[in-house]
């Protein structure tokens, strides 16, 4: 959304930020323009505020269409990736889903408005609690459980789930996540080698078998396996 105003012989500066209301106006028309039309989904998005995500020295750029940094050395995705994954992940209101790479919490959140309940995993501690914190003092979401755990496991004392995503990139399928997959159920992950573009996949798990669906090129941090040093 582009802002309007006048300028006089003396307003050379830059134009006035967004209005809040203009900002997740401003996320809704990116999905949109990259293929997202689920009013479920736009709706989460809509009624989560990205500032709250992204660190204070990029704030000012929460409306935008672009990966930002966060603590740890991670980064919060896109407005359009979060949006792609979450309507290929097809959440519904019944759904138990399974985050693997929480960061700041944003798309832990958007699944939060869509599903029944979601565990978050993420392996950097400081970021899950801040998540953790966010999410119980900023918004009315009672259904996240987000932890400090090796989300390459999973969380297989809460499977099977209905739903898996993962915001991190796997050189293969994990078969220990694909596992906790309940027959019938949706993964959605990014699929390749760190220093190459990577394939957003999505995988239905059916009796017969998994069936793959290639959706679109994107670029994660790697999927690691343990959790991470206690360093901000």
């Amino acid at each position: 959304m582009t802002e309007h105003r006048h300028r006089d012989s003396h307003d050379d500066g830059p134009s006035a930020p967004p209005t809040e209301a203009e900002a997740r106006m401003q996320i809704v028309f990116a999905l949109r323009s990259h293929g997202v039309t689920d009013a479920r989904v736009l709706a989460a998005v809509e009624a989560t505020p990205r500032a709250l995500f992204v660190d204070r020295a990029f704030r000012a750029r929460a409306h935008e269409d672009m990966a930002l940094p966060i603590a740890c050395g991670q980064t919060i995705s896109a407005p359009s990736v979060v949006g792609v994954m979450t309507q290929a992940l097809n959440v519904t209101a019944r759904c138990k889903v399974l985050e693997v790479g929480a960061g700041s919490g944003y798309q832990t959140a958007i699944l939060a408005r869509l599903a029944r309940r979601v565990y978050a995993v993420e392996r950097h501690r400081p970021l899950a609690r801040a998540a953790r914190a966010l999410i119980e003092r900023e918004l009315d979401l009672p259904n996240v459980t987000i932890m400090a755990a090796d989300g390459a496991l999973g969380l297989p004392d809460q499977a099977p789930f209905d739903r898996i995503l993962l915001a991190a990139a796997a050189e293969d399928v994990p078969s220990l996540l694909l596992d906790q997959l309940r027959i019938g159920g949706i993964m959605v992950l990014p699929v390749g080698r760190s220093d190459d573009i990577q394939q957003l996949i999505r995988i239905e798990k059916t009796a017969q078998g998994p069936i793959y669906s290639e959706l679109s090129p994107v670029r994660f941090v790697p999927l690691l396996e343990g959790l991470a040093a206690d360093v901000d």
